[in-house]
C-alpha cells in the first residue's frame, strides 16, 4: 500500500498521469487489471484514517458559510502542488458541499496515525477559528441551512446530474453527509479473503455503534444513521456491496464492470455526462462513444462507493463522522479486531451470532436495523460489546495510547445502549449542544 485512500486530487492526478495509457481494453484484460491492483497482498503493515467535518459559523451555526471565508482560513496553511499540506502530512480536501476532510498518510501503527491526524486537526481547527468558523462532526449536517454545491469541477456536475435521476439522495450525500473512513491493508494470500469477509460482517456493528446522524434539515428522521439511509437509497450498481461468495478479486472485478458509468472525461469545456444506463462492461463491448481505455477504467473505479472499497488496501466507508477527535475510536477498534488473530476470532464469533444477511449491504435487514436503531438493537449491542472487549484486550496488552478513548466510548455508549446520535437527539430536546444552539440572531 503506497498511500491510504487517495483523495480526489490525488485520484485525478493519478488518472491524468494514466491518460497516456490509451490502449483499448477487453473484458478479459480489464478483469486481469482489476484483480492485480485492487487487493495488494502482503502482511498487514500500514493503516490510515480519514476524518470529515462540516464547517459552521461559530456565531451563527445555522447560516450558510461563504466558501470564500473557508478559503481565506485555509490560505494560511502551506501549499503544495495538489493542495494544502499540514505539519504531520495529512492531506486536506474540500468536498462538494463545503465539508473539509483530513486524510492521514500511511502509518506503521494506529497510535502514530492518530497522533499525526490529531496534530493536523488542531492546526485546521485553529485556522478556521481565526475566521470565526468551527468543525462539526456529524454524519449528516444537523442544521436546517441552505446546502449548496460548492464544487464546479465537471466530475461533480456530472455526479449531480447522474444521481439526480434517482431522486434527492445523491445531492444530499454530496452536500449534507460526512464520514470517518478507516483504511487497512488487504492481507496475505492466506488471509485477505477472511479479512474481506470480516470487515463486511462487522459493518452493521460499526454502523450501529458509531451512528451519529439522526437529524436532517434540523429535524429527526427516525434513524440513528440517516447517512446510511441516504446511501441505501442511491444507485445500487455502485453503492451496494459486491457479492461476498467466491474469490473477492473476481467478485470485485464483476462489480466494477457491471456498475453504470457515472462520467466520461472530455476536453475542457465539454460536459462529462455518461450515456444513461451504460455499464463499463457495455462500454468495453462497444457501447460508448469511443473505445474504453485503462485510464477510463482507473477513473471509473473512483466513482464507486460500496461500504468497503478495495484500493489495494481496504477502505471502510460505513462509519458516520464523529464529534471532536471521536474518529480515534473506530480507528482503534477496527485495527485491533483485524490485525490481532485472537481478537479477529472473537469478532468473527460475535458477528456470526447476528446471522447472515439475506440481501447485500447496505440494504439488508441487519444493516437497516443498525442504521435505524443504533445500539438500541439488543443483538447489535451484544455484538458491539464483545467486539469492544476484544479490542480493549489488544490495546491493553500492547499499551496503546488509544485504549482510554476506546474504553471510555464503550462505557458511554454500547454499555448503556446508546450511540452518539442519542447525544444529538438529547441536545435537540433541550436546545443545547454546539451543533444545535442558536447563540444570537443572524
Amino acid at each position: 500500500m503506497t498511500s491510504v485512500r487517495p483523495q480526489q486530487a490525488a485520484e485525478e492526478a493519478e488518472s491524468a498521469r494514466s491518460v497516456s495509457r490509451t490502449a483499448e481494453l477487453t473484458e478479459a484484460s480489464a478483469e486481469r487489471q482489476l484483480g492485480a491492483i485492487c487487493f495488494k497482498i502482503g502482511p498487514p503493515a500500514l493503516v490510515g484514517v480519514e476524518a470529515e467535518w462540516f464547517v459552521h459559523d461559530t456565531r451563527c451555526p445555522g447560516a450558510p458559510v461563504d466558501p470564500a471565508r473557508v478559503a481565506a482560513a485555509l490560505a494560511v496553511l502551506p501549499e503544495a502542488a495538489d493542495g494544502p499540506v499540514l505539519p504531520a502530512g495529512s492531506r486536506l480536501t474540500r468536498e462538494p458541499g463545503g465539508q473539509v476532510e483530513l486524510s492521514s498518510p500511511p502509518a506503521a501503527d494506529p497510535a502514530a496515525c492518530a497522533a499525526g491526524l490529531s496534530a493536523d486537526q488542531a492546526v485546521l481547527r485553529a485556522a478556521l477559528a481565526a475566521e470565526g468558523l468551527r468543525l462539526t462532526g456529524s454524519g449528516t449536517d444537523p442544521l436546517d441551512r441552505e446546502r449548496l454545491m460548492q464544487a464546479n469541477h465537471p466530475r461533480y456536475r456530472a455526479m449531480e446530474r447522474y444521481f439526480g435521476r434517482g431522486g434527492p439522495w445523491g445531492r444530499i450525500m454530496m452536500t449534507g453527509t460526512a464520514s470517518v473512513q478507516v483504511c487497512v491493508d488487504a492481507g496475505t494470500e492466506d488471509s485477505f479473503a477472511r479479512r474481506w469477509a470480516l470487515v463486511h460482517r462487522l459493518g452493521p456493528v460499526l454502523v450501529a455503534a458509531f451512528a451519529n446522524s439522526p437529524l436532517l434539515e434540523g429535524r429527526p428522521t427516525g434513524w440513528k444513521s440517516t447517512r446510511q439511509l441516504v446511501w441505501s437509497r442511491m444507485d445500487p450498481s455502485r453503492t451496494l456491496a459486491p457479492a461476498l461468495s467466491g474469490d473477492p478479486r473476481e467478485s470485485w472485478a464483476r462489480y466494477v464492470l457491471d456498475a453504470e458509468v457515472l462520467c466520461v472525461r472530455r476536453p475542457e469545456g465539454l460536459p462529462w455526462d455518461a450515456p444513461a444506463g451504460l455499464t463499463f462492461r457495455e462500454w468495453l463491448r462497444g457501447g460508448g462513444e469511443r473505445p474504453a481505455t485503462l485510464a477510463d477504467l482507473d477513473y471509473h473505479r473512483t466513482t464507486l462507493f460500496p461500504p468497503v472499497r478495495p484500493h489495494g488496501y481496504l477502505e471502510l466507508r460505513m462509519i458516520d463522522a464523529q464529534p471532536g477527535e471521536g474518529w480515534r475510536v473506530p480507528l482503534a477498534l477496527v485495527t485491533a479486531l483485524l490485525d490481532d488473530p485472537v481478537a479477529a476470532g472473537r469478532a468473527a464469533e460475535a458477528v456470526e451470532r447476528l446471522g447472515h444477511a439475506g440481501s447485500r449491504a447496505p440494504r439488508s435487514g441487519l444493516w437497516r436495523r443498525a442504521a435505524a436503531l443504533g445500539m438500541a438493537d439488543p443483538d447489535l449491542r451484544r455484538a458491539a460489546l464483545d467486539c469492544f472487549a476484544a479490542a480493549e484486550g489488544v490495546l491493553s496488552r500492547t499499551g496503546s495510547p488509544l485504549r482510554a478513548a476506546l474504553t471510555e466510548f464503550a462505557a458511554r455508549y454500547p454499555a448503556r445502549g446508546r450511540c452518539p446520535a442519542d447525544d444529538q437527539l438529547a441536545a435537540l430536546r433541550t436546545g443545547t449542544g454546539p451543533a444545535l444552539q442558536e447563540d444570537v440572531p443572524c
